[in-house]
């Protein structure tokens, strides 16, 4: 793991006191979702919260909208297909990153002459807000104007909502397969460290983890307030698509017997680890979607699943090899760079196949381009 600076070890034990106080006060112990909440998103210490630099080469992880433009470009088609259909709407994105996707998007979408009547970002970090609007300032300044950013989901919404690598981020609750039944797990202080700590899982969890039938010793997690965004989304949108991109799987597989010690993954200067209680607001700590309990979630509030595959075949579909052949190949330098972010977006390991793509959607017609060639609603 590289070392952290001074400045870095400074602001850790700084969240780290902060963590140890909520965990006095609250009897010794707060759950796992609780920590991660505020290691990544305490005001002004958690890990979103902070200055730290996240995304690209010089932060701890690249997403995909940081590769270069093809993402965004490939999503501007069943994006055009759904404004279309609805003759018009906004784009609502919630966690825009560094702002290179609604940048992107916006572009291609100017030039497929669809461009949405505004671009909404639901952005709580005020650091990722500049860095967005200086994004978008550098590479579509003519399309500033129809960009907006919130604080809170609208009180109704009529287009598509857009979250890429956003569910993961959400703060997951930890449990434990024992012989005396489901345990949650809880963090505990241990001197200057953390530690973790086991307690009778809450009834509702216990409801839920119970019919899984997994073995004594099982670890994993459950995300709960994945689940309550997505029913916050359907009670906002009147018309339109909620479109998830994540790493994640159905529900049978992120409960695999061969996934036993669970999802959970963190990543810090590019390496990543799975251990959450240490560096503590220098690190991103996010674990696996999974998408059966957001259709499930999307469904029972009203919504429709439209489509569910993986990155690759959703990106193939929506053209993304058409927009690799419209490349010069005399142009080098250019033509390997968009050659390289294919293989990154789709190769089955690296995002194709890890990544998942999610459609939910209302008074919304089929098929949404992206999913045709290989829909795995099925398997959900």
């Amino acid at each position: 793991m590289p070392p952290a600076s001074a400045g870095e070890l400074a602001h850790s034990r700084q969240l780290a006191q902060r963590l140890r106080a909520e965990m006095a006060a609250t009897g010794g112990a707060i759950s796992f979702a609780r920590f991660m909440e505020l290691a990544l998103y305490a005001p002004g210490l958690g890990y979103y919260a902070a200055g730290k630099h996240k995304f690209g080469a010089q932060g701890d992880f690249v997403t995909a909208p940081e590769l270069g433009s093809l993402f965004a470009r490939s999503l501007a088609r069943p994006c055009q297909s759904i404004l279309s259909q609805l003759d018009g709407g906004d784009i609502l994105e919630a966690g825009g990153g560094s702002g290179a996707l609604a940048a992107d998007l916006l572009l291609e979408l100017e030039i497929l002459d669809q461009l949405p009547s505004r671009y909404l970002l639901l952005e709580l970090s005020n650091e990722l807000r500049d860095r967005q609007h200086a994004t978008l300032r550098h590479k579509a300044p003519h399309l500033l104007e129809r960009v907006q950013w919130l604080s809170a989901l609208p009180e109704n919404f009529r287009g598509i909502v857009l979250a890429n690598e956003l569910l993961d981020a959400m703060p997951a609750e930890r449990f434990k397969i024992t012989e005396d039944g489901v345990q949650q797990m809880y963090v505990a202080p241990d001197n200057d460290h953390f530690q973790w700590r086991e307690q009778t899982a809450e009834t509702f969890i216990q409801s839920r983890i119970e019919p899984l039938a997994l073995p004594p010793g099982y670890i994993s997690e459950i995300n709960l307030q994945a689940e309550a965004w997505v029913r916050s989304i359907a009670d906002v949108l009147t018309q339109g698509v909620l479109l998830l991109i994540d790493y994640g799987f159905p529900r049978a597989e992120f409960y695999h017997p061969q996934r036993a010690t669970g999802t959970l993954m963190c990543h810090y200067q590019h390496r990543a680890h799975d251990d959450p209680l240490i560096l503590v607001g220098l690190q991103d700590i996010t674990a696996h979607v999974d998408f059966t309990a957001i259709a499930e979630a999307g469904c029972d509030a009203g919504l429709s699943l439209l489509g569910y595959t993986s990155q690759a075949a959703f990106l193939i579909s929506c053209g993304l090899e058409q927009l690799m052949s419209a490349s010069d190949p005399n142009n080098v330098r250019t033509h390997l760079a968009l050659t390289q972010q294919i293989k990154k977006l789709t190769s089955p390991h690296e995002m194709g196949e890890m990544f998942k793509v999610i459609a939910l959607g209302r008074d919304v017609r089929e098929p949404i381009p992206g999913f045709s060639a290989h829909d795995r609603r099925g398997r959900l």
